[in-house]
């Protein structure tokens, strides 16, 4: 894709796995929380629950129905979250803060949206050092929306946060298929598996998608934006 092609008003990405490496500590906690909770999860169960709302994942791997347990439940997985990301505190992926830099500097919004909850997020986001809006216009959380990925609610609440109204002109990118989903079903002009978390080229390439990138750090120069240009725009 060459420069003439026009740059997307809004970038909206995925966390962990697509801005963020935490490891994949997020989906062993959610299967020790399910485990800790009388369920028996295989692989393949956690693994279809990639990018999900991370409370509509547990319902559904506990078959839990009472709102009340549900709440009990999702605490757990919190405060287990918490102790891994101590633990093993997570850190931007190669090259993500300079590209994030880059788009916001040539004038195109970044929002982040992820499954994790608003207290998650908060305390993950502040531990990096992007808990302001010096890194990023906006952040939504699968808890803010009606439903999570691949409902597009989470992308459309973006939009409404930062006035932007022409979805042709929206990117969306993360490393699920969930993401693309979200993106596809969201009517997107630019879905973008990255390959940089928990989908692979062959999982992701099964989705509807625009492109397949190795990180969100190449999207700049997808969009003809280098560093000298954004500095000056």
């Amino acid at each position: 894709m060459g420069s003439t092609t026009p740059r997307p008003e809004l970038v909206v990405l995925d966390i962990a796995g697509t801005t963020i490496d935490e490891g994949s500590a997020v989906y062993r906690v959610l299967e020790q929380t399910v485990v800790a909770h009388g369920g028996s999860p295989t692989e393949a169960d956690i693994a279809k629950w990639h990018g999900a709302a991370k409370h509509e994942a547990l319902r559904a791997l506990l078959a839990v129905d009472d709102d009340t347990a549900l709440e009990a439940i999702v605490d757990d997985f919190r405060a287990r979250l918490r102790a891994a990301y101590a633990e093993h505190p997570p850190v931007p992926l190669p090259g993500v803060p300079e590209a994030l830099h880059d788009l916001r500097a040539a004038g195109i919004r970044v929002a982040l949206n992820t499954g994790f909850d608003r207290d998650i997020v908060d305390a993950l986001l502040s531990s990096l050092g992007w808990g302001d809006d010096s890194v990023v216009d906006t952040v939504v959380c699968g808890s803010d929306v009606a439903a999570g990925r691949p409902a597009p609610y989470m992308i459309y609440h973006a939009m409404e946060r930062l006035g932007v109204q022409d979805i042709s002109r929206v990117l969306v990118a993360g490393d699920t298929p969930r993401d693309l989903q979200a993106g596809t079903n969201a009517g997107a002009g630019f879905v973008i598996g990255v390959l940089s978390g928990a989908g692979d080229e062959v999982e992701l390439g099964a989705h509807p998608h625009t492109h397949l990138l190795r990180s969100v750090a190449e999207l700049p120069a997808l969009f003809g934006v280098t560093r000298a240009a954004a500095t000056v725009s």
